[in-house]
C-alpha cells in the first residue's frame, strides 16, 4: 500500500519535470516565439535561471532551433571585473548585461550538443558575427575548461581559436599560461590563454581603449578597440 502511495506521488512530478524548459529551444517549443526574458531550469525545478531567449530566425535555417544567450555587454552597466564565485553563479541581469554563470554553461552544455554565435557591433554600426560549430564548459573539477569546435563561417574572423582547451580564469583565481594572471590585465574573466584574442568581460569603454583592457575582438577590430555590443548565444545543434 505504502508503495502505492508514493508512487501515485512521484509519477505526476515527473512528468512535471519533463516539461520544464532547460533552455530557449525549449521555451520556443512550449508556444513563446518573441525575444526576451525567459525562466528556464538547466539544474531541475528548484534551480529556476533567468535567461534571453533569441528567437529570430536563422539566416540560413528558419526551422533551426532558438538561441539561449549566455553573455552579454551591451551599455556598461554592469561590473565584469569580478571573482570566481561571481562567475561561478553568474551575475548581471538578463535583460540587460548579464553573465550567465559558468555552472550553468556546463550544465546546458552536458545535457545537450550546442553550437556558438557571436554577434559584435562597433560604435559605427558595423555588426559582424563569429559562428563556431561547438561549445562545450567542462566541470568545475577541471576549471570549466572551454571546448570550442570549427569555425564554421563570420565576417567577424576566428578570435576564439586562441582560448580553445583553456581553464577558466578570474582574478582570484589564475589558470591562464601567462606568467601575470590575465585577468587583472583584461579587467575581466575569461578563458584566456595568454593572454586573449577575444574578450567580452572587459572594462566598456567608447571605440579606442587601452592596450587588452577593453572589449574586443582581434580579428575585426584588433586588441585596441572596445566594442560598442558582444553577446555570446548557444543553440542545439541539429540532431
Amino acid at each position: 500500500m505504502m508503495l502505492r502511495v508514493v508512487l501515485a506521488v512521484l509519477l505526476p512530478v515527473a512528468a512535471y519535470q519533463s516539461l520544464l524548459p532547460t533552455d530557449c529551444s525549449d521555451v520556443y517549443k512550449a508556444g513563446s516565439n518573441l525575444d526576451g526574458v525567459y525562466t528556464i531550469y538547466p539544474a531541475g525545478p528548484t534551480s529556476p535561471v533567468q535567461v534571453y531567449c533569441d528567437m529570430s530566425k536563422d539566416d540560413i535555417d528558419s526551422s533551426a532551433e532558438k538561441w539561449t544567450v549566455i553573455v552579454k555587454r551591451q551599455d556598461g552597466t554592469v561590473n565584469f571585473f569580478m571573482k570566481w564565485d561571481h562567475y561561478k553563479s553568474g551575475f548581471g541581469s538578463a535583460a540587460g548585461e548579464y553573465w550567465l554563470g559558468l555552472e550553468t554553461m556546463h550544465l546546458l552544455t552536458q545535457a545537450k550538443t550546442y553550437e556558438l554565435k557571436v554577434d559584435i557591433e562597433d560604435f559605427d554600426g558595423q555588426r559582424v558575427f563569429a559562428q563556431y560549430s561547438s561549445f562545450t564548459v567542462g566541470p568545475e573539477s577541471d576549471g570549466y575548461k572551454l571546448s570550442l569546435g570549427d569555425f564554421i563561417r563570420g565576417p567577424a574572423g576566428d578570435s576564439l581559436h586562441f582560448h580553445n582547451g583553456q581553464k577558466f580564469t578570474t582574478t582570484d583565481k589564475d589558470q591562464d599560461i601567462h606568467n601575470l594572471n590575465c585577468a587583472r590585465i583584461a579587467y575581466g574573466g575569461f578563458w584566456y590563454s595568454g593572454c586573449s584574442g577575444a574578450n567580452p568581460t572587459g572594462i566598456y569603454a567608447w571605440g579606442p581603449s587601452p592596450h587588452v583592457s577593453g572589449i574586443h575582438w582581434t580579428t575585426f577590430k584588433g586588441l585596441d578597440y572596445s566594442l560598442k555590443t558582444m553577446i555570446m548565444k548557444i543553440r542545439p545543434t541539429a540532431a
